[in-house]
């Protein structure tokens, strides 16, 4: 079970590893042993989590789903597969935990009276400032 708080629980029921010969590290060892961990999780059918979560998650990680609405992930760093399962799973709980909360709304605020007063005057000081660097206007 992934717990991420009361309202967001993934039971390991959901996901599915398969697992297949990585790169990197371990000489002979990588040649022979499938530690490479490949996490699929079905975010559509997933019922355990709640619809405004899973709403946020497919908006923030679009890029990282299938078609079929998959999110996969891969570790290899590790030279075993325990810790490449390890990985995947604290990369979904990362990735679950940055969608738990909604974002809080910016609520619209007007400028004071104060500072668009400022904001004028500044201006009409600067457009006074640039008139008086113009060559004098002389008419016969």
């Amino acid at each position: 079970m992934i717990y991420v708080n009361q309202r967001i629980q993934v039971p390991l029921s959901e996901i599915e590893f398969t697992f297949a010969r990585s790169g990197g590290p371990g000489g002979q060892n990588v040649n022979k042993v499938n530690s490479k961990a490949v996490l699929r999780w079905s975010v559509v059918g997933s019922p355990s989590l709640p619809w405004d979560v899973r709403a946020r998650f497919m908006t923030r990680y679009a890029n990282r789903l299938t078609v079929e609405g998959e999110l996969v992930l891969t570790s290899q760093t590790h030279r075993d597969q325990t810790g490449n399962v390890d990985e995947c799973l604290g990369k979904l709980k990362q990735m679950l935990t940055s969608v738990a909360t909604a974002p809080v709304l910016r609520r619209p605020t007007k400028p004071t009276l104060g500072s668009q007063k400022r904001r004028t005057e500044s201006k009409l000081a600067n457009g006074k400032k640039k008139q008086q660097r113009r060559a004098p206007d002389i008419d016969d």
